[in-house]
């Protein structure tokens, strides 16, 4: 039979359209579009980027199925304590921030606290002097876990599917295995000793084997998938209490730790007021105390209002000086103000008062680096923190944004693995000051804000961030990085909104920090050019070359309305959308 090509046009036509009335999504609806992963992807819908390619399709998954960017935060978070066990977790803690498409915004502290039997000399011997090692490696130095909770809290709030869906995904990825990608070979070889010694005589070590780990080979996590199964079918107690509960606190009994049954019955997150600020015509919000990050970004990008950084340009002698001053000066005022809002009285409107901030633009000499000796906090009246945190962002189908990081703060934690349970535990007491005044490993130095007491939360850089501008989204934006965290947010929007780059080369500019103390610029290898780099010593400052600063994950809305999401060229960081 002869079928003339018209019929065939007006079929296709026809078609087409229906297709495209499909995916306009009426109320209720869901989406069949095929979705797309990369590094850098641009969509129309829906945006997930996050620190592994399985977690991504799992959040993505969620959006297509109609869930919302709080059901995918959800999976996401909990495929990432299965797929990514340097920093994905349910033994430790983050910050959340949350925007509707209405603009109402939300922020959700499930940051880990102190145990109930936690003192501020813990980790001090009889003549005041700090036991190196003992805030960072081993069960003393686990706070209480708040990633299950808040999780939970802000599903219970905001999400639209069945919690027992969004964990089913991470559930069936710790039970059938999945393949590890190099960077994660790579890691657990290098952990293998540190495994084997904080766990001594322990029969569940997931991440040991004989012989080396090699990219593409399988890992099954049993003991944690049956963890989640728990907290799929109990949610709040299938971790809290219950067998969960009792096998944590049997390790804790087995190696020394502090943390007890009544800690985790007592844990709670809690909804905290967002810190927002405007630089330029786009306005910042970003997450308050016991987070430094919020306070120091918007810090940050009003102080850089008052020089023409656009005019000087990306990594120029002038900018950089600049920066760096700024850089110096909020990191002091972290050092001196800034903890658990709870248990200390942090000066924040004063930090963030426009009179103030110029006072400290006003000190910055455009000629000569200032000694970080001569910068003082803000005269009124910084704790350790690792590196392997993740951060992910999100934005649904309605235009609702979510920023989320997480961390059990060093690769893995304490390396410690709650026996029969099959998750990692945190050492996040060691963010707190073990020791006022006392340098951690990475130079940075804590004060009396943040010392240890009971169920106070540990000092934080986490900076989830989310950006408007004239009352619409803009930028869903963070990073992994300890103390780098906020400096690394910080020139990814400078990136964007001052020098006009595109996501991705924003994204994977080279970066540089200043922090205070030590006094001096640490910077990614090739990050200035030579005469940059000689003209900054000259005028005072040291620079050091160091390795890759933050991971950051980032969504950025296109002027045609399009999401474009790109996942951090330094890692496995993966965006996914349709």
């Amino acid at each position: 039979m002869k079928i003339h090509h018209s019929l065939i046009f007006t079929f296709l036509t026809l078609f087409a359209l229906l297709l495209q009335s499909c995916n306009s999504k009426p109320e209720g609806a869901v989406l069949i579009v095929e979705p797309e992963f990369g590094k850098v992807v641009t969509a129309g819908e829906a945006m997930v980027v996050c620190a592994h390619p399985e977690a991504t399709r799992v959040g993505v998954d969620i959006l297509e199925k109609g869930g919302n960017a709080i059901d995918a935060m959800v999976g996401t978070h909990f495929t990432l304590a299965v797929v990514y066990p340097t920093a994905g977790n349910i033994g430790g803690g983050g910050f959340m921030v949350y925007r509707q498409d209405d603009g109402e915004t939300f922020t959700l502290d499930f940051r880990e606290e102190a145990p109930g039997l936690a003192s501020r000399t813990m980790y001090q011997n009889k003549k005041g002097e700090v036991i190196e090692g003992l805030s960072l490696y081993g069960h003393l130095a686990a706070g209480v876990p708040g990633s299950v909770d808040g999780m939970l809290r802000a599903h219970e709030r905001f999400g639209k599917l069945p919690l027992a869906e969004l964990l089913e995904p991470a559930i069936q990825l710790a039970e059938n295995g999945f393949a590890i990608t190099a960077q994660q070979a790579e890691k657990f070889n290098r952990y293998r000793e540190d495994f084997l010694q904080y766990n001594p005589g322990a029969t569940d070590l997931p991440l040991v084997k004989e012989g080396e780990w090699k990219a593409g080979d399988e890992l099954l996590l049993p003991t944690l998938a049956a963890t989640l199964r728990r907290i799929q079918e109990s949610g709040r107690a299938g971790f809290y209490e219950g067998e969960t509960a009792r096998l944590l606190v049997e390790e804790m009994e087995r190696g020394g730790g502090i943390i007890t049954a009544e800690d985790l019955l007592n844990y709670e997150a809690i909804w905290r007021e967002p810190v927002e600020g405007m630089y330029k015509d786009v306005k910042v919000i970003s997450m308050p105390p016991p987070s430094s990050g919020g306070i120091a970004l918007i810090q940050l990008m009003n102080m850089s209002e008052e020089f023409p950084l656009d005019e000087w340009g990306f990594h120029s002698v002038s900018s950089v000086h600049t920066i760096t001053e700024m850089e110096r000066r909020v990191y002091a005022e972290r050092a001196e103000h800034l903890g658990d809002p709870d248990f200390w009285d942090v000066p924040q409107e004063e930090l963030l008062d426009p009179d103030y901030l110029q006072d400290r633009v006003e000190s910055i000499d455009p000629e000569q680096a200032t000694p970080s000796s001569e910068i003082q906090a803000l005269s009124l009246a910084a704790a350790h923190e690792s590196e392997q945190t993740t951060h992910f962002s999100i934005v649904d189908t309605e235009g609702n944004a979510v920023s989320v990081t997480t961390t059990i703060n060093a690769s893995y934690g304490s390396k410690v693995f709650v026996q029969g349970a099959g998750f990692l535990l945190n050492n996040e007491m060691d963010d707190f000051s073990v020791k006022p005044g006392y340098p951690n490993l990475y130079g940075l130095v804590g004060g009396e804000a943040n010392a240890i007491q009971p169920g106070k939360r540990m000092l934080s850089s986490m900076t989830p961030t989310i950006l408007e501008r004239d009352g619409d989204l803009l930028m869903v934006v963070g990073s992994p990085g300890g103390s780098t965290i906020i400096t690394s947010v910080y020139q990814t929007i400078l990136n964007v909104v001052t020098y006009d780059m595109p996501l991705e080369e924003a994204v994977a500019a080279k970066r540089y920090h200043h922090q205070w103390l030590p006094d001096k610029i640490f910077m990614e290898e090739g990050a200035f050019r030579p005469a940059v780099a000689d003209s900054l010593r000259e005028i005072g400052h040291e620079l050091e070359v160091r390795g890759p600063i933050g991971r950051v994950d980032a969504i950025l809305v296109q002027p045609d309305g399009a999401l474009k999401g790109v996942g951090d060229p330094r890692g496995d960081d993966w965006a996914g959308g349709f």
